[in-house]
């Protein structure tokens, strides 16, 4: 018996570049569903989640603009950066802190192998946060009041934050790797710079260094007149993610022409976006003068509901029919003229100083015509009612701001009264949230004011039944909006008990 020999081919092996690539991917997901599932970043998601819900459920008081909407997706994430931040540094220190660290020499992996894989692995926290922020803006666009348009790339500063504190995570731990407190500090001054709000809040050139530039005033601009560098700051964010996880990879070790291409494209795309984002920053003068005609002449859209006009920017048309729904309420309940008075109502804003700028509109002297603001629900709908009310007893929105006697208690009256929650409401349209004494009415333009007598009357009216005070406010229309009547009188004439005081501007 004799034995043969036969030479078996050796089995065919990937390339040590291709074994090494399916390795940083491998190790990549291994160290992401650990990230994920940590306690810090589970917390942090669970808090973001629960903001949303808690947040989005009243937001806007369900009216709101989508050009806001998706900059108000900015702020929280980075919350779960910071979150994203601390367990990135733990991650890469790991083997450092444990003492395993030469256990890796025998591996295919390289150091810098195993940082870029630490890189990818914030991606799927940046992934999870754009999901919430799609979910949270679907949410408010498909609110029944939702108008405007969002941005795509406003809505992508949220997710790209969370990368850029990741791969800081990272780059951190290779640049410290003894020095355990390094990402603590380091999450304390982020929090207490970006989260907190002590950074400064200036929306110059230099702001927009920062990841979240939101810019939310009190009134809403239409989108054409935001003016926000919005796509070079998502360029610029993304280019200081991708430097920073190179740098990380660099001080590991890597040479590689792959690395030297990705450091050069991040540097090219930080400075590109930041450089062109910071001029964008300034308003340009085609952006100047068009927020000056919106301001002063408007180019409005107009429709007409019933007997009256309604003046809108084109984002607005939509809520057009709310509007004419509480003129038509206000009107209802009006007597003589006014009750088939034909108004104008017309939108107004002050944009010549940026979105997040908190301007005073004046009253219109024009007769019959009712400023309407760029915000809706909540206390814009008896603020408003109380504008169409004065201009239906004064004539005016000028004169309406400076009735001090018993008419007064007329327009307050025909403002609240056919409301659901008539006591409700006028706690809102009053500026210190009182149902009793003197106060501030607040209206789209300049307030009015209501003294501590008109306030018991109107409290006293709210409480009948509307019906029979609405038949008495239209058999003595003519006295009841006379200047000079004084609110006793109007007491009387509606059937409740008189004021405690005289009528004094000064109470």
């Amino acid at each position: 018996m004799s034995a043969v020999l036969v030479a078996e081919p050796a089995p065919v092996q990937a390339p040590l570049r291709d074994r090494g690539a399916r390795a940083v991917l491998a190790l990549a997901r291994f160290e992401a569903r650990r990230l994920l599932l940590s306690i810090p970043v589970l917390i942090a998601f669970a808090a973001y989640v629960a903001w949303i819900v808690w947040r989005t459920r009243t937001s806007w008081d369900g009216s709101p603009a989508l050009q806001d909407a998706d900059r108000a997706t900015q702020s929280m994430p980075m919350l779960v950066g910071l979150a994203v931040l601390l367990y990135a540094n733990y991650a890469v220190v790991r083997s450092e802190r444990h003492g395993t660290e030469p256990h890796f020499s025998m591996l295919v992996l390289r150091p810098w192998h195993r940082t870029a894989a630490h890189a990818l692995s914030v991606v799927p926290a940046a992934l999870l946060t754009a999901v919430c922020v799609a979910g949270q803006f679907t949410w408010e666009a498909f609110k029944p009041g939702a108008i405007g348009h969002g941005s795509p790339a406003e809505l992508a500063v949220g997710p790209l934050t969370v990368l850029v504190f990741g791969e800081l995570g990272v780059l951190l731990g290779r640049l410290a790797r003894r020095w355990a407190f390094a990402a603590p500090l380091l999450v304390v001054v982020l929090l207490f710079a970006f989260v907190l709000g002590a950074a400064p809040g200036d929306t110059d050139g230099r702001s927009w260094l920062a990841p979240v530039v939101s810019e939310i005033g009190p009134d809403t601009l239409p989108s054409d007149l935001l003016g926000r560098p919005a796509a070079w700051h998502a360029l610029y964010l993304a280019g200081v993610a991708l430097c920073i996880a190179v740098l990380a990879v660099v001080v590991a070790g890597g040479r590689s022409a792959a690395v030297r291409s990705g450091l050069a494209l991040g540097l090219a795309a930080a400075v590109t976006g930041g450089v062109l984002q910071a001029q964008g920053a300034t308003p340009s003068p085609e952006l100047t003068a068009a927020r000056e005609r919106a301001s002063v002449r408007p180019g409005l859209t107009c429709t007409e509901h019933g007997r009256s006009k309604y003046c809108a920017f084109p984002e607005w048309g939509p809520r057009t029919d709310a509007w004419a729904g509480v003129v038509d309420h206000v009107q209802s309940l009006a007597g003589g003229p006014a009750h088939d008075r034909p108004l104008v109502v017309r939108q107004r804003i002050d944009a010549r100083y940026g979105p997040a700028a908190d301007s005073a509109i004046p009253a219109l002297t024009d007769a019959h015509q009712v400023t309407v603001g760029t915000a809706w629900g909540g206390n814009r709908v008896p603020e408003f009612s109380s504008a169409v009310a004065a201009v239906l007893v004064a004539g005016t929105e000028a004169a309406g701001s400076e009735i001090c006697d018993g008419r007064m208690v007329t327009v307050m009256w025909l403002s609240l009264s056919w409301q659901d929650d008539p006591m409700a409401a006028l706690r809102r349209v009053r500026l210190d949230d009182s149902v009793k004494g003197s106060a501030i009415v607040l209206s789209p333009t300049d307030p009015l004011s209501m003294t501590e007598g008109q306030t018991d009357v109107v409290r006293h009216l709210l409480e009948k039944p509307p019906a029979g005070v609405g038949t008495r406010v239209k058999e003595h229309w003519a006295e009841l909006t006379a200047p000079g009547v004084t609110t006793a009188r109007v007491a009387e004439l509606l059937g409740v008990a008189g004021p405690g005081k005289a009528d004094s501007c000064e109470e």
